[in-house]
């Protein structure tokens, strides 16, 4: 279920952009206290701005093992990027259409509520 979504352009980071979605998906859910994200968020600058948003916020980073040789299924991370895979079946988010963010961000809301909608009819 997608909960809260930003679309900016391509020149800002993910670990910046991070930040401006947790400023905003906080102020609308403060209820959350766990917050799974992936290597590219790990560093000081993203827990800064995690803490400046909410400071009793837990920020696991999910990695990939070391030792690990091809591909292997990460805790949480398949989650992300199973929704990821749905919403791309979706052929208006298959590429890169939009010239406006906020187009974009609305064909992804419509995707999402595509895919609940599915879910709720068909709970096999």
């Amino acid at each position: 279920m997608l909960m809260h979504a930003l679309v900016h352009a391509a020149d800002v980071q993910d670990r910046d952009g991070g930040a401006l979605v947790m400023a905003t998906l906080f102020g609308a859910f403060p209820f959350l206290l766990k917050l799974y994200a992936d290597g590219g968020y790990q560093g000081p600058e993203f827990r800064k701005a995690v803490d400046r948003v909410i400071a009793d916020m837990n920020v696991e980073i999910v990695k990939r093992s070391d030792q690990a040789k091809g591909f292997v299924v990460l805790p949480k991370r398949w989650l992300v990027e199973r929704t990821f895979a749905w919403l791309g079946r979706c052929r208006r988010l298959a590429k890169d259409w939009e010239c406006l963010s906020r187009k974009a961000l609305a064909f992804l809301r419509l995707a999402s509520i595509r895919l609940m909608l599915r879910k709720l009819c068909n709970p096999a």
